[in-house]
């Protein structure tokens, strides 16, 4: 991540108690998301966002006490596929910053999702022979 980058959003990942003494930050664009974490050896990964495909949100009890979640992110990325963002506060004011700019990237790039649904014995034209 370079410093000139102007952030949407930016947040540390949380311990148990909800203090951000992690070495993993998160950081969010316009088009991209920067996961960063490590001490002495440091990883950068970044996800554009209209290679996303679905977002969900999860909290347990203990997250919801001290008001941090995580966010369950399906990507089409070949890097980082499925991943986590984790034990972050204000989860839900996040994860619909981040929907609405998924959906403004997949318009842009004008990247549709197919979804089959169903097995293919559901494709049945009726013919059994």
């Amino acid at each position: 991540m370079d410093m000139e980058t102007n952030f949407i959003w930016k947040e540390r990942k949380r311990n148990a108690l909800g203090l951000p003494w992690t070495f993993t930050k998160y950081a969010l664009t316009g088009d991209r998301l920067f996961i960063t974490s490590g001490l002495l050896k440091t990883v950068e990964d970044e996800v554009r966002l209209y290679r996303i495909l679905d977002i969900s949100l999860s909290q347990t009890l203990t997250q919801k006490i001290f008001r941090i979640g995580t966010i369950q992110v399906s990507s089409a990325d070949k890097t980082l596929g499925n991943f986590e963002i984790k034990n972050i506060k204000d989860p839900r004011q996040v994860k619909e910053q981040l929907s609405q700019l998924v959906e403004e990237n997949r318009e842009k790039k004008r990247v549709t999702n197919r979804e089959f649904m169903g097995e293919d014995s559901d494709f049945d034209d009726g013919d059994d022979q």
